[in-house]
């Protein structure tokens, strides 16, 4: 499928953390690259993601182990410099319901076995793990995963483009909608609404929640399930609280300059997507929300929204991540994938692998783009009459 020759010029669309972690590693590999995207570098979901850096709950075993490798890169990240304040490992509370007590140590029970930190505790002892937090009644559990961390993507995709431009890679914003160019059956660049194109020997699609569709113009089906979702940050405010929080009405963590961001799902059927692919939700969903992460932390706080993202947050259609060279665009690479965050270091690294030497990296082989069209061709087969 490939040529094994590494490939020379490559341009990455996409200026989220999964294009930009590429774009960074492939300048590092040797190879001249052209980093493009539709607005400003973070305008998409980058900018609007919680960014909890964790492999909690259950997934399947090839997933967990990527999601732990990745987290090893923000370690190596934070031990360069522990005074960065938009990375931090300080842990992670998780609660459900109170009806939840069966699911949550299922849950610690998982964990445990696929030797991931876990602690379960009870409401009352976590707050002594986890300073300035609401614990609620002591009947009541909770998981402490001490290892978790979270990252703001903004800073990190800064400093990541700062590197990629000193180390002579082009950033070109504002680019509009932009198409993979083939020719001769290869991806040979992007080209833009306005006639712009950009020339190279392999492409690296890392679009987010448009992923999707600038493959379908290129005859390849990946579905799409991302939903819509919100980012609130909040205003300045004085706290003991370092840890993620998970709980069922709110996600929260941590944000540089003594904020918060605040996340959850309950409010999505509320978020409202117009025609030209804006959205818009009523602020008074906002300040629900703001008023449930208020109601976590100890003491008479009262957190205040300062901004609010909305859009849509990239999750393929099943679920799993995808990554790698199309089968049917030969020189077409993918980066799609909800844990953005968690894989952003260790998917541009290993994506700008397979690109540089044309080999597969074994670490991905269970995500592979042309799953799907295996999968569709399985239910055909299943389908057709028998004779």
């Amino acid at each position: 499928m490939t040529d094994q020759r590494a490939a020379q010029r490559v341009i990455v669309l996409g200026g989220g953390i999964l294009g930009v972690s590429t774009a960074v590693h492939l300048v590092r590999g040797g190879a001249e690259v052209v980093l493009v995207t539709e607005a400003e570098l973070a305008s998409g979901a980058s900018g609007r993601s919680l960014s909890w850096l964790n492999s909690a709950g259950t997934r399947p075993p090839s997933y967990h182990l990527l999601r732990l490798i990745g987290i090893d890169r923000y370690r190596t990240l934070f031990a360069a410099d522990p005074a960065r304040e938009w990375l931090r490992f300080d842990g992670g509370l998780w609660w459900t319901t109170p009806d939840g007590s069966e699911k949550t140590r299922a849950r610690h029970a998982h964990e445990v076995a696929n030797g991931y930190e876990s602690h379960l505790v009870d409401r009352a002892h976590a707050g002594r793990r986890t300073g300035g937090v609401q614990v609620g009644p002591s009947e009541h559990l909770a998981i402490h995963n001490a290892g978790e961390g979270w990252v703001s993507l903004p800073h990190l995709i800064q400093e990541l483009a700062d590197e990629l431009v000193h180390r002579g890679g082009q950033i070109v914003t504002g680019a509009g909608h932009c198409s993979v160019t083939v020719q001769d059956g290869r991806a040979r660049g992007v080209s833009s609404a306005d006639g712009t194109s950009w020339r190279g020997d392999a492409v690296v699609v890392a679009c987010g929640a448009q992923t999707s569709a600038v493959l379908a113009d290129l005859g390849v089906d990946v579905p799409d399930g991302s939903p819509l979702s919100m980012l609130v940050i909040t205003e300045p405010v004085r706290t003991e609280v370092t840890t993620v929080l998970n709980t069922p009405r709110a996600a929260m963590r941590p944000h540089p300059e003594s904020r918060f961001a605040i996340d959850h799902s309950w409010y999505e059927e509320h978020i409202v997507e117009h025609e030209d692919g804006s959205c818009s939700i009523d602020e008074i969903y906002v300040k629900e929300l703001v008023a449930e992460a208020s109601a976590l932390l100890d003491g008479d706080i009262s957190l205040e929204a300062a901004s609010w993202k909305l859009g849509r947050k990239p999750i393929p259609g099943d679920g799993q991540p995808v990554f790698g060279e199309l089968e049917a665009v030969p020189g077409c690479h993918v980066a799609f994938t909800h844990s953005g965050a968690t894989l952003g270091l260790i998917a541009g690294e290993l994506t700008a692998y397979e690109v540089l030497t044309g080999v597969r990296h074994p670490l991905l082989k269970d995500f592979r783009p042309e799953r799907f069209t295996q999968k569709g061709a399985a239910m055909r087969s299943r389908s057709q009459p028998v004779r």
